[in-house]
């Protein structure tokens, strides 16, 4: 485990309920997408990869698939299994699987591949889970981070809030292009390729500020939380201000989203 995976263990340890709350819904547009690509269908055995609230795992369930999920936290495993109780809901922490060689016809992973600490490691370790021909589909963030993923974190920049030294940027950085992302992918996967997904998310600026700032999620959280009262309020009038105009008479706020997604062949 490198210094940055211990790091994402304890960023995310207990927030599970604060990221179905959040985060899980923004990823919620991807999941089609990703298991098509990934071709999955009745009968398939299907990996999940960092499952968190088990969304994939639950919705490859519904087509039919036979489903492991695995998830490094605990909290995130147990919330993953109660929303898809027909998979198989392990703790498990990459790139160490406990499972044997060719043992799926596909493996995914909805924004996962960017929390690891050796993205390329953890490719290997998945093309050792899929059997001949299996099929990989992975999406990421387009980085460095645009769009709703970006809003709280610029909010900060223009108050001028310093960017921690012992918060660690994902190495995933400089594969978060769709050049760069194929790269990665097709060093260790046949035919690899990337495509954009983009979206606009719907929803309540309010609950996004709480779930960010006040209950402590990603990154951008963890570092707001060490920001006294008064730098934290000019933040918030930041990210309300950039909000404007993307919302609508309701308050609700529709915003942009960029990902990318990959595909490979084992």
């Amino acid at each position: 485990m490198t210094d940055f995976d211990a790091y994402e263990r304890d960023l995310w340890a207990g927030r599970a309920g604060a990221y179905e709350r959040g985060f899980a819904r923004l990823t919620a547009r991807a999941i089609g997408p990703l298991l098509d690509t990934a071709g999955v269908t009745e009968d398939s055995r299907v990996l999940d990869l960092g499952t968190g609230p088990g969304l994939v795992a639950a919705e490859a369930s519904r087509r039919g698939a036979k489903v492991s999920a695995v998830d490094a936290d605990p909290q995130m495993a147990e919330t993953a299994a109660r929303n898809a109780p027909a998979a198989e809901v392990r703790v498990a922490v990459l790139p160490d699987l406990p499972y044997e060689d060719e043992t799926f016809d596909a493996v995914v992973g909805n924004f996962v591949i960017n929390h690891v600490g050796e993205p390329e490691t953890t490719l290997k370790e998945l093309r050792r889970l899929l059997r001949p021909g299996g099929r990989l589909a992975l999406t990421c963030w387009v980085m460095p981070g645009s769009g709703v993923l970006a809003v709280v974190r610029d909010a900060m920049e223009e108050v001028g809030v310093p960017w921690p030294d012992d918060v660690p940027l994902s190495p995933f950085m400089e594969h978060g292009r769709p050049d760069a992302f194929a790269a990665l992918v097709g060093g260790v996967f046949r035919e690899a390729a990337v495509e954009h997904l983009d979206w606009d998310f719907a929803f309540d600026p309010g609950e996004w500020w709480e779930n960010v700032a006040t209950a402590r999620v990603g990154s951008n959280g963890l570092v707001l939380s060490q920001q006294d009262p008064p730098t934290v309020a000019r933040v918030k009038d930041a990210y309300y201000r950039r909000l404007a105009p993307f919302t609508g008479e309701n308050g609700e706020v529709s915003f942009p989203a960029h990902a990318l997604l990959a595909r490979g062949l084992r």
